[in-house]
């Protein structure tokens, strides 16, 4: 048997490392690479291509050796993590940047005996750097962007700045954040890879049910009502307050359209999206569910999904409303038009533009046909090339190269 074919069937083991208490967008992407990594093994009973563990901090009790002296589950990321088949190490820590975790973090490094090391976000790309382990075996560090621009985030992005350029892989969500690693973060145009984010797909298009109309009804939408939803932590750069100001202007220009913004989702930005609101006499057009668990319900209440961001990365809300069949209208920001093409499968407008926002919103919102012919493409796109099978072969393809790049002596 070849050298190559044992390569191959060799199950690499991966420790992932992330700071996370609950399951927001870079955590369920990961659990969900978990669990589709191991159906990728083949033949019933066959051993998965890559093994995955999880690192994990919890600011508390601090144990032998700055390890949790109990096994139970600190949050509910430990939780769906360990739920859904994944071995997970909780390291204690004071504060977070607590760098009395790295011998713990080595120890952890010991026992699982690692093929990859894997860091997710800010604090874990710093303490894989610092700790040395990068030097060990090869260190693919996922990086999920910047949603602000405050202090404390040049901060922390000063840190990036020290740690990633000596990661061996940097993964990224999308193109535009690949331009910025090598114009602001000093990582070699040759080490990123660029993978965006995945989502399940049923290939079905929502319709209304006895629960979705219950669901308005609850809500207090009226029967006949169009609803847009907006999904998402409510933060300045989401820019719901723009999303308001353009229902604002689509009521002056269109009096006799009924229509509710459904905002799924809670955060600081809630008061002045309800100041934009009263401003620009669309308060009672307003319905905020807070945050949910299960935001599939929301999708099949809608009839468009609108995303006014400032900035994204692959946002999982867009990819959630395109599975859902959910037509939609978002800014072109980031990696949105590297997902979806204006006119083909979204409508697309400028950012902080709320005459072009509500222009697209009405045309979708009255013209049915076109709402469907887009949402079906977007769905089409997808399936074709967003699932979770999809990313994980990439990302087992990214280690397998770097694992036999290291083996002979290439790495770079």
């Amino acid at each position: 048997m070849s050298a190559e074919t044992n390569e191959d069937q060799k199950s690499l083991r991966v420790l992932s490392l992330m700071e996370a208490t609950t399951v927001t967008g870079p955590a369920k992407n990961l659990i969900a690479f978990c669990r589709s990594v191991r159906t990728l093994g083949g033949e019933a009973g066959a051993r998965p291509p890559v093994e995955v563990s999880l690192v994990t901090f919890h600011r508390g009790h601090r144990g032998h050796r700055g390890a949790l002296e109990s096994d139970e589950a600190p949050n509910s990321f430990v939780e769906s993590a360990r739920a859904s088949g994944v071995e997970v190490d909780v390291i204690g820590e004071r504060f977070r940047f607590d760098t009395r975790v790295i011998g713990e973090l080595r120890r952890v490094f010991e026992r699982r005996r690692p093929d990859i090391i894997e860091s997710h976000q800010i604090k874990s790309h710093f303490l894989v750097k610092l700790s040395g382990l990068w030097r060990r075996v090869p260190w693919v560090a996922v990086h999920h962007g910047y949603t602000t621009t405050d202090f404390k985030m040049e901060l922390y992005n000063r840190v990036n700045r020290w740690s990633l350029p000596s990661a061996h892989r940097v993964v990224t969500v999308c193109g535009a954040f690949a331009r910025q690693l090598t114009a602001r973060e000093g990582v070699r145009a040759e080490r990123i890879f660029v993978r965006h984010n995945s989502i399940e797909s049923n290939g079905s298009a929502p319709h209304a049910t006895p629960d979705t109309r219950a669901l308005k009804e609850r809500l207090g939408i009226p029967e006949g009502a169009r609803v847009v939803v907006a999904v998402g932590r409510m933060s300045r750069e989401k820019a719901h307050a723009d999303l308001v100001r353009a229902l604002g202007r689509l009521r002056a220009h269109d009096p006799a359209l009924d229509f509710r913004l459904l905002v799924v989702g809670e955060g600081p930005e809630r008061p002045n999206v309800e100041a934009a609101a009263r401003e620009g006499g669309v308060a009672d057009r307003l319905v905020f569910a807070g945050h949910v668990s299960d935001v599939a319900p929301f999708y099949a209440a809608a009839d468009v999904m609108a995303l006014p961001s400032h900035s994204e990365g692959s946002p999982n809300v867009l990819l959630e409303a395109m599975a859902a069949g959910v037509a939609v209208v978002a800014t072109a920001v980031g990696g949105v038009p590297e997902i979806v093409a204006h006119e083909e499968s979204a409508l697309l407008v400028a950012p902080r533009d709320p005459e072009a926002m509500a222009a697209a919103l009405g045309r979708l919102l009255r013209d049915e046909g076109l709402a469907r012919r887009l949402a079906a493409r977007a769905s089409a796109v997808v399936a074709e090339s967003y699932t979770p099978d999809a990313y994980a072969r990439s990302l087992v393809g990214l280690y397998r190269k770097l694992w036999r790049e290291r083996a002979a002596g290439g790495l770079s």
